[in-house]
């Protein structure tokens, strides 16, 4: 069970765990990503994503801006 969320520095290859914790929330759809399963994040904006659907749509709105 997920109990508290993590604060995560996202890095190129790999992240840092700032407070300790179980999840992280992702930027897109607010889904809880256990740190285990937290494979995708954006290290220039800081975002957690849940799969690489939301990874996708999140680099195709920055595209359009």
């Amino acid at each position: 069970m997920t109990k508290k969320l993590a604060k995560i520095k996202y890095l190129p290859n790999n992240f840092q765990i700032l407070e300790k914790g179980d999840y992280v929330l992702c930027a897109i759809s607010g889904k809880k990503i256990t740190l285990e399963n937290l494979t995708y994040w954006n290290v220039e904006l800081q975002e957690p994503y849940y799969s690489h659907k939301e990874a996708f749509q999140k680099r195709e709105s920055l595209k359009k801006n």
